[in-house]
This record gives C-alpha cells, structure tokens and sequence, in this order.
C-alpha cells in the first residue's frame, strides 16, 4: 500500500510541499484578483486601502484559513462529511453542506464568465484590434455575451478542461495541473506588469495607486477591505477544507496559509501594477479623478483594457497574452470550486470519482445555460428584480459565503476542544504556535462578530445605518 494511502485512509493527498503550496494559492487567486482589488485600491487611498487591507488579512483572513486547513485535515474528509465527524448527529453538519452548495452554484456563473476569457483570447489571434474604438468594443461585448450559442460554446469548452483536470485525481489531476498554471500564471503576469511599466508616465499611475490618502478611509471602505480579504481568500465555500483534507501529517497548516495570504496579495498587486499605469498611459486626464464602473469587473477586462491594447504596438499579441492570464486565472479557481462538489459526491454518496465529477460538471452546465441566456433571451425573466446569473452571484457572495465562514468560527470556537485544536495546528507539539491563544480569543469572540459587520455591509445594511447616524 502506498504511503499516500496510508496516510488517508483510501483518499488521495497532495505528493509535495509545492504542489500544496502551488493548488492552494489556485484556489485563492482567481478573477477577483484581477478586476476587483486593483480597482478599490485605486478608489479608497492607494496604499492607505493597502495597508487596511493587509491588516485584515493577518487579523481576519490568515486566522480563518488557518481553522478551516484543522478542519480538513484533522478529519480528512471532504467539507460535508468533516462536520459530520467533527459533530455527529448534529445540526453544524449545514456548515459543510452550505459549503458544498456555495461552491457548486458559484460554478454556475463563474464558468460563464471563464468561458468569455477562452472567447477573447481566440478573438485576440483571429480578428485585429486595431483602430478599434471605446464604443465598438462596447458594443461587441454586449453583442457576445447576450448572444445564445458562442458564449455557451466557450462555457462548455471551459467545463470539460476542468472537467478533464478533476476527473484525474488530486495528485495527477490537480496538483499536476497546479504545477503548470500557477508558474504560468505568475510569469505572464509580470511579463504584462513589465511591459505596462515601460510606457511613458507609468510611474504617474504607480504613485496614484500607493501615494496613501487617508482621506478616503471610512468605516465603510474599512469594511470593504474586510469583505475583499475575506473573500480573496476563498475561505467560507468549502475550497480550504477540501484542499486541507488532502494535506499530509506533516505539512506546517500555519506556514502554509502565511504563505497563501503572501502570494494572493502578491498576485492582487501585481494585477494593479499590470492594469493601472498602461490605463493612466492613454488617459493622464484621469489621474485624481473618481474612478468609474468602467475600471471593475467585466467592464474592464472586456471593454476598458482592449480599448488600452489597440493603443499598443502588437496589440493583439498583448491582448492574447491577458485573455490567457484571466482563464488560467479562472480555471484554478474553477478547479478548487468543482473539488469541492466532487469530493462531496464521491465521498458522501460512495460513487466513482469519474461518475461524481459527471454529475457536478452536468448539473454545473446546466446553471451555467440559464447564467448566460440571463445575459440575452433571459434577461427579463427576474427574481427580486435579479437575473438568473446576478441571483447565483448574489446568493453566493452575499448570503452563502459569510454565514458559512461565520459558523465555521462559532463551530470551531465552540464545538471544538481547545488541546485538540492545538495538537492539530502545531502537528503534535512539533511545529510552534506562538501566538495561539491570542488566535483562539480572535477566532472565538472577534471573527464572527467582523464576519457579521461584512455581512451586513455587503447586503447594503451597513449603509442604511451609517446614513441614521
């Protein structure tokens, strides 16, 4: 029987240090990296935001990766079946299906946008972006994304690569895939950063993103910050757990999820360097200025950023280059969230790892047709005045993704004795955990009443009572 056996009980694990270290981050980095954080470190202070920021990945985001890597190694068991055996025959068992459930429905949008990414690359080798302006790249994003068969198209391509990457295991399938993207992510990411470096003025687009202006800090942009290192993290939808159940006895749960936190935000400033002095490059008038909803989310990488590349020399080679970045950036991400259904299936319901991957990347098709009609065809068809792929994304990052990252803490604080939380994160007394009771205090008091403050901030309630005052 093989050591990797052995160690599991009949479950695969992780071969190496870096192929943990390299799956991990994966599932930390994805789109949000790229079109979330470079904007509101833009738009709340430079580097007043950034250091807010970093507070709340020490104080928030490392202490509730660092509890839910105990909670899936300690039981060894995917997100559901860990509180099944950590508290048996109760009702903290819906932590782990609420896990399980977020990470499924989170495909069912997610891949949608994925399978733009793969469209835009291909686009940026067969069409020529040259002369291209503003208003055409508008219109043909929302040409593309409303239409019925080409984004669905690309959608399903996207599904089966992940498809193809899961169905092979976690050490053949994900932490070889791992070894690949994650290395590949980081050198075309500074290859872009480098060469968004050399244009003329990008250093008036450096100092606007890290000049601190702490006239911008408020109660709300802090609890913005907190809600993007809660979230950067992947922690609260199950990844963490089913990643750490695949950890070996003597991986460093501490060191690895340090690691983690340094390489995500790593990865989200090197996203603001990439994007910001290339964008100040062709319009120094905006510098100082409020930025608008063109420098977030789908705006700016399908319409602002070719916009900035058809003002490139080899603007198509460059553009080929980013649309790569996004879908390797995507598909770790897509890898960790379709895991997280697999193992449950498998696990849980005692099928073949190759059936359960079939049904999650299925039912995850299935989603992701009515995400993309709600683009075209679909798009009046509401719930609470939401569409199809916005109710997925509200549900999930809204409502899902906080009360299960909340309960974890109450869970673990609660539930869970204190020495055999101890023994688990320093492996037996052989790693040190010197700040451990303070941890202990934050994860039992502190985190779920800051978990809480994101909750409500992110469903605008924040706002409501920040306007009584």
């Amino acid at each position: 029987m093989s050591n990797e056996i052995q160690q599991t009980g009949g479950r695969g694990t992780f071969g190496s240090r870096l192929g943990i270290l390299l799956a991990t981050v994966g599932s930390a980095v994805g789109l949000g990296n790229i079109w979330r954080f470079p904007y509101m470190l833009g738009a709340n202070g430079g580097a007043a935001f950034l250091l807010i920021y970093i507070g709340c990945i020490l104080l928030l985001g490392l202490p509730v990766m660092i509890t839910e890597f105990f909670i899936g190694r300690h039981t060894q068991k995917n997100a559901a079946g860990a509180f099944k055996k950590l508290a048996p025959g109760t009702g903290w068992s819906v932590i782990g299906y609420n896990g399980v459930l977020a990470a499924f429905l989170i495909l069912g949008f997610y891949y949608v946008i994925s399978g733009w990414t793969l469209d835009y690359a291909f686009n940026s080798v067969t069409t020529s972006y040259a002369g291209k302006t503003a208003a055409e790249f508008t219109a043909e994003f929302k040409e593309f994304s409303s239409g019925i068969f080409r984004p669905l198209i690309w959608t399903l391509l996207f599904i089966a690569i992940t498809h193809l990457v899961v169905v092979s295991g976690v050490k053949n399938g994900i932490e070889r895939a791992s070894k690949i993207l994650m290395p590949m992510l980081f050198c075309i990411l500074i290859a872009l950063c480098i060469r968004s470096l050399t244009l003329g003025g990008a250093m008036g687009g450096i100092e606007f993103l890290f000049r601190p202006d702490f006239s911008k800090i408020s109660p709300k942009v802090i609890l913005d910050a907190m809600g993007q290192a809660f979230f950067s993290l992947s922690v609260g939808m199950g990844c963490l757990i089913t990643y750490s159940s695949y950890f070996k006895k003597d991986t460093k749960l501490q060191r690895t999820a340090l690691e983690v936190t340094v390489f995500d935000t790593f990865v989200a400033l090197l996203g603001a360097v990439m994007i910001f002095p290339a964008f100040f490059h062709f319009h120094p008038e905006l510098i100082g200025q409020s930025l608008g909803p063109e420098l977030v989310g789908p705006e700016l990488v399908f319409v602002t950023l070719p916009n900035v590349f058809t003002q490139l020399p080899l603007s198509n080679v460059w553009a080929f280059v980013f649309y790569v970045l996004l879908a390797v950036a995507a598909l770790t991400s897509t890898i960790s969230l379709h895991e997280v259904a697999t193992a449950y299936i498998h696990e849980e319901h005692k099928v073949s790892r190759k059936r359960a991957t079939l049904y999650v990347s299925i039912g995850a098709a299935v989603l992701c047709v009515f995400s993309s009609l709600s683009f075209g065809i679909m798009r009046d068809a509401t719930v609470f005045g939401l569409t199809f792929f916005n109710l997925l994304d509200f549900v999930t990052a809204k409502l899902m993704l906080p009360f299960g990252g909340m309960l974890i803490c109450i869970f673990v604080g609660n539930r869970v004795n204190k020495k055999i939380l101890k023994a688990e994160l320093t492996n037996e007394g052989t790693a040190a955990f010197y700040f451990f009771n303070a941890y202990y205090y934050f994860i039992k008091y502190l985190a779920p009443v800051a978990i809480g403050l994101i909750f409500l901030n992110e469903l605008g309630l924040m706002k409501w009572l920040f306007s009584l005052g």
